[in-house]
């Protein structure tokens, strides 16, 4: 009903259980800082709170002694004050934030003390600070591999026109890999997917399905970056010159095991058929294509590449090491890219 009042009883049991339910302990402590009355402590605490006790009891004589030294200051001065401690518990390091400030009850002053666990929420800022990290390193490798396409795409071309068309795809095709990347928590991506995304811009929606065979493996965020940018330098080539500008491309993708230094390893192989035996392709020597294909993306997943280019054919083998995938699925796989 509307207005009702509560008795004292029913206040101080709802004061409890909202104590509780915020996981906040209060201390009451008379001027020499002997413990008057505790509320909602933890399990922990509770043995060592008895009544005329001390913060040396509850938290062990370092953090006791700092405690008084900033409860003796807020006696004298009235302004309040916190501070943290962290105490191991049980083998494991619990952290609380105490707020304390001067009360009067009746003619006597003392101190309360108001405890609260922040062991989750400094946690959490771990985590956060570790992320940061991690997302300032990768943004770094990024802007790198950007300064290295811009710097040799620039070198490789003779007119501003050409140099924005190249450079342009293959941010593009950067930008493909990482939205795999970022999709999956950064956690890397699938090569079929992979394949997939470099592929759509280019692939003829009239010839069928691109044949990609194997392992669907799941690439380190770092190999996905890397094996996109030499599927990316393929696929172009061959959209200019090779297999897929004439119109009936004759092109397949397969990932299989293998070993590479004495470690398990994958090898993904592409295999170019070019139309009427037209040996034409980009990959002339210390073009930007070529030095992505044979130095750039091997030496970046710490592998070997094997680039061939006879009469008819473009044959690229990629060795990529354990380090850089894991086999979720062994069962042979086979997917449509259109």
């Amino acid at each position: 009903m509307a207005g009702t009042t509560f008795a004292l009883e029913g206040k101080e049991l709802l004061m409890e259980r909202a104590l509780a339910s915020a996981g906040i302990s209060v201390v009451y402590q008379d001027p020499d800082l002997a413990i008057v009355y505790t509320e909602n402590l933890p399990p922990h605490f509770q043995t060592f709170s008895v009544p005329g006790g001390s913060d040396a009891d509850m938290f062990g004589e370092t953090h006791g002694r700092n405690l008084e030294t900033l409860k003796q200051a807020v006696l004298e001065s009235g302004s309040p004050a916190s501070t943290e401690v962290d105490i191991s518990i049980d083998g494991e390091m619990r952290h609380y934030e105490i707020k304390v400030q001067r009360i009067g009850l009746g003619h006597q002053e003392g101190l309360l003390s108001v405890i609260t666990e922040i062991t989750e929420a400094r946690h959490r800022e771990k985590v956060l600070k570790s992320l940061l990290r991690e997302l300032s390193h990768r943004s770094k490798n990024l802007l790198a591999i950007i300064q290295g396409i811009a710097t040799q795409t620039a070198r490789n071309t003779l007119s501003l026109d050409s140099f924005l068309v190249k450079f342009r795809g293959r941010l593009q095709s950067l930008s493909n890999s990482q939205d795999l990347i970022t999709d999956s928590s950064w956690r890397g991506a699938f090569l079929f997917e992979l394949t997939q995304k470099q592929f759509a811009p280019y692939w003829p929606d009239t010839v069928g399905p691109l044949p990609v065979t194997g392992l669907n493996v799941h690439l380190t965020p770092n190999a996905a970056v890397h094996v996109g940018l030499a599927l990316h330098e393929l696929i172009v080539n061959s959209a200019t010159f090779g297999a897929i500008s004439g119109g009936a491309p004759s092109i397949t993708l397969d990932c299989q095991e293998t070993v590479l230094s004495d470690r398990k390893a994958i090898r993904v192989s592409w295999l170019e058929m070019l139309p009427n035996g037209n040996a034409t392709h980009e990959f002339i020597e210390n073009s930007f294509g070529r030095i992505v294909l044979e130095r750039v993306v091997p030496s970046s997943v710490n592998g070997k590449a094997d680039l061939r280019l006879p009469p008819g054919r473009i044959e690229y083998h990629l060795l990529i090491p354990d380090s850089e995938f894991e086999i979720l699925k062994r069962a042979p796989q086979q997917v449509g890219v259109r």
